[in-house]
């Protein structure tokens, strides 16, 4: 069972990957909220706003069991981002640290999404992971892998609605300014 730091209602059971209880956490989020999949060092976070699980899997394998629960639902497309230092870590100062790109990479690559993973500094990742759970749900999913700059952070966007639609909405409902 998934040990957890809160509550949680029961589940459409969709991936036998994960836990239902957290299948029903990630089913419950929508547009602007945000899954990170972390590493066990990854700060416990004591904003309102900001949901920590743990789960005794690594992080690829709980990547793409979340993935399997968000391709399920309809309302939500992710975005990806992991940490820039990633790619510079050596395997010299974190055994194990190639094999983990690879297995990402492999997770990545399988839906068809290795092109669309932005990088940013881990840092710039953290704050605006800070300032999103000040008005957004954050949910922190921490696994037992242990190598640095290892997590993967996901923002969620409508998976009905695009920025392309959006703007010929505003286009056809604002006045044209001239």
């Amino acid at each position: 069972m998934l040990p957890f730091l809160g509550g949680c209602s029961s589940p459409s059971y969709v991936d036998q990957q994960l836990d239902p209880g957290l299948v029903t956490e990630i089913q419950a989020l929508g547009d602007h909220n945000w899954i990170v999949i972390a590493d066990q060092s990854f700060p416990l976070h004591t904003r309102r706003g900001v949901r920590t699980l743990l789960v005794d899997k690594e992080i690829p394998e709980v990547l793409n069991g979340v993935l399997n629960v968000i391709d399920s639902q309809q309302h939500v497309s992710p975005v990806f981002y992991k940490s820039r230092e990633l790619s510079a870590v050596r395997n010299d100062d974190a055994p194990g640290i190639d094999f983990y790109r690879q297995q990402l990479d492999a997770v990545f690559q399988a839906r068809g999404q290795a092109d669309f993973v932005r990088e940013l500094q881990h840092q710039s990742l953290s704050v605006i992971l800070e300032d999103e759970s000040k008005s957004f749900a954050v949910l922190v999913i921490k696994t037992r892998t242990a190598l640095p700059y290892s997590a993967v952070f996901i923002e969620l966007e409508s998976g009905y609605w695009t920025p392309q639609k959006e703007e010929h909405l505003r286009q056809a409902i604002e006045p044209a300014t001239a």
